[in-house]
């Protein structure tokens, strides 16, 4: 029996990441691993629904999957909050920057699905980080930050296994996300 699929979303800030996640657990109930992170909460993100949030210390005791640094906080997903995820859903998705989504494809191989999302206009993203609540110190921050600059384009570690999704369009993305969602054996609701 094939293992279920654990869908991973990548690409810099602002291509929709959150956006996507939420639309395949409405439509084809996947479970979201929750993942950690000792950035601080935006507002109206709820710890233990949005991220776990921890201290420096606390992140230190985890048993993590993975972990990076991006944009000076740190981030990771616990084994057991993936195993935890896929025990009652046929499915998860989470959210990581590419280099999680390295870390995930070379440990689970083809169970991970890796989505690699990405805009035409990249002038689209600074507008969207606007959006969404940051403020301008935060998005000059993470606009000029490495891990953005990393995360703009698909790593060479995953060329031959990502598909790109281009998300200008909303239509255009929930299209081939079903299409996608299809290849993957998953069955809408």
């Amino acid at each position: 029996m094939p293992k279920p699929p654990v869908i991973v979303l990548c690409g810099a800030a602002g291509t929709g990441k959150t956006t996507v996640q939420q639309y395949l657990r409405q439509h084809f109930n996947l479970a979201r691993v929750i993942t950690h992170t000792t950035r601080p909460p935006r507002p109206g993100e709820v710890a233990g629904q949005d991220y776990y949030f921890e201290t420096p210390a606390s992140m230190a005791k985890l048993h993590l999957f993975e972990q990076v640094e991006y944009d000076h906080y740190r981030y990771g997903s616990s084994q057991e909050g993936l195993q935890r995820a896929l025990a009652d859903h046929p499915g998860a998705v989470m959210v990581l920057d590419t280099k999680g989504a390295v870390t995930y494809r070379k440990a689970l191989g083809d169970q991970v699905k890796v989505l690699f999302l990405t805009v035409t206009d990249r002038q689209q993203l600074r507008q969207r980080l606007t959006h969404r609540g940051d403020t301008p110190a935060v998005i000059a921050s993470r606009l000029a930050s490495e891990e953005f600059q990393r995360d703009l384009t698909l790593p060479p570690a995953l060329q031959a296994q990502a598909l790109i999704l281009r998300n200008d369009d909303w239509a255009a993305t929930v299209a081939q996300l079903e299409l996608y969602a299809t290849q993957w054996g998953l069955k809408g609701k």
